[in-house]
C-alpha cells in the first residue's frame, strides 16, 4: 500500500454517476464537511487512488493519514466524525436497526441496480429491472408510517435509500404512477433537503430532468 500525501483537506475520490459515491456525498453535505470531492472515472482511477487504495477502487475517502474505501464505513466515520447532526439513532438497539435496513437494502436493492448498471447481459437486465419495481412497490406504504425511513429522523438509512430512488427512471425502472402515494411524498420530501441537492453531481442532476 502507498504512501498516503499529506493534504489540508478531505478528499473524496467520487463517482459521479454510482450510487454508492452519491450516499457518501450526502452525507458530507448533511454535515457541511470542508471536502474536496474529485469526480474520477471508475474505469481510469487516478493513480493517486490506486497507490493508496488495495481495490483500485471508487469511491475512496481520504482524511489526513486515513483511507477509507468502503461507503458504508465512510458514511459510519462521517458521522462520529461529525456528530451533528447525527444520522444514526443514540440508542443500541435502534442503531442496530438501522444497520440491519442498510443491510437489506444493500441485498434487496443495491445488487439488482448494480445489474441494471452493468447491463452486460439484456435478459438478465430485465429481471432485475423487474425485480427492483416489485420490491420498491410492495414496500412503498411504509414511507407514510414516519417522515423519513422508519424514523422521526433524517438518517443514513434515507443517505442509502434517495440515490436508488433518484436514479429510478434513469435505470428504466418507472414505479410513480403504481406505488403507493407516499413514496412519491417521501421522495420530494428528501429530495428537497438541501443536503440532497448540494450532493448531486452534474451526472445525477441530468438523471431527473
Amino acid at each position: 500500500m502507498g504512501v498516503v500525501a499529506k493534504r489540508s483537506s478531505m478528499t473524496f475520490f467520487s463517482d459521479p454517476a454510482s450510487h454508492y459515491s452519491h450516499r457518501v456525498r450526502i452525507v458530507l453535505a448533511e454535515k457541511g464537511v470542508a471536502v474536496d470531492t474529485i469526480d474520477a472515472d471508475p474505469d481510469n482511477v487516478p493513480t493517486e487512488v490506486s497507490d493508496i487504495n488495495p481495490y483500485n477502487s471508487l469511491p475512496t475517502l481520504v482524511d489526513r493519514d486515513l483511507v477509507l474505501y468502503e461507503p458504508n464505513v465512510m458514511m459510519e466515520y462521517l458521522d462520529e466524525r461529525f456528530p451533528h447532526p447525527p444520522l444514526l439513532p443514540v440508542y443500541p438497539v435502534s442503531r442496530a436497526e438501522c444497520r440491519l435496513y442498510i443491510h437489506r437494502i444493500q441485498r434487496d436493492w443495491c445488487n439488482l441496480v448494480d445489474i441494471i448498471t452493468a447491463g452486460q447481459d439484456r435478459a438478465s437486465v430485465q429481471e432485475a429491472r423487474e425485480r427492483l419495481s416489485e420490491s420498491v412497490i410492495s414496500i412503498a406504504p411504509i414511507f407514510g408510517e414516519k417522515p423519513y425511513f422508519m424514523s422521526e429522523d433524517f438518517t443514513l438509512v434515507d443517505c442509502c435509500v434517495a440515490p436508488i430512488l433518484w436514479r429510478l427512471r434513469d435505470l428504466g425502472v418507472d414505479v410513480e404512477d403504481r406505488a403507493d402515494k407516499n413514496l412519491g411524498k417521501y421522495m420530494q420530501r428528501v429530495f428537497e433537503r438541501e443536503s440532497f441537492k448540494d450532493s448531486l453531481s452534474e451526472v445525477e442532476s441530468e438523471m431527473r430532468e
